[in-house]
């Protein structure tokens, strides 16, 4: 099983969530993790700004992956967020962002965050998956997705004969 798929249960599945920035999805995003997780929603808050104050966490293609780490957490955690509209992420194509995972670490977890980070980008960049994150009707189906995802495999070329 792969390190994201570990990381959703439905309820930190939120889709179409009405939000027209940046920090307000910050705030929604902070606020299911504070009920779902008992975690302080300021301290979520402050760890994904802290982030991005470093650079934006856009990859382009309509995705981010905000992440933070937090010294109250044992293990990574995440989130599935499709906005109801696309809002500015700042992102490198500068096209704004619908789809976000945002993912929270303990604060030594270096390695499996880079993994989890890694696999996050490999899946977002398969334009099948982030239509089909786009068009689900419901959490469940959503997060469907993202378990049963696979990574496609490369291409075998065939020479000309």
């Amino acid at each position: 099983m792969r390190l994201v798929s570990r990381l959703l249960t439905d309820e930190r599945v939120l889709l179409d969530v009405d939000v027209v920035s940046k920090k307000r999805v910050f705030e929604h995003v902070a606020l299911m993790f504070e009920n779902t997780l008992g975690l302080s929603q300021r301290h979520v808050y402050d760890a994904l700004f802290a982030r991005e104050r470093l650079g934006s966490t856009g990859l382009g293609q309509g995705i981010a992956v905000p992440h933070g780490r937090m010294k109250t957490i044992r293990e990574a955690v995440g989130a599935l967020v499709r906005t109801r509209q696309p809002i500015a992420f700042e992102a490198p194509d500068g096209n704004p962002v619908q789809l976000l995972f945002v993912l929270l670490v303990p604060e030594k977890a270096n390695e499996v965050h880079l993994q989890i980070l890694s696999e996050l980008a490999e899946m977002f960049s398969d334009r099948a998956l982030r239509a089909d994150l786009l068009a689900a009707p419901e959490a469940a189906v959503a997060r469907r997705h993202v378990v049963d995802w696979e990574p496609h495999a490369p291409t075998q070329h065939r020479a000309a004969v």
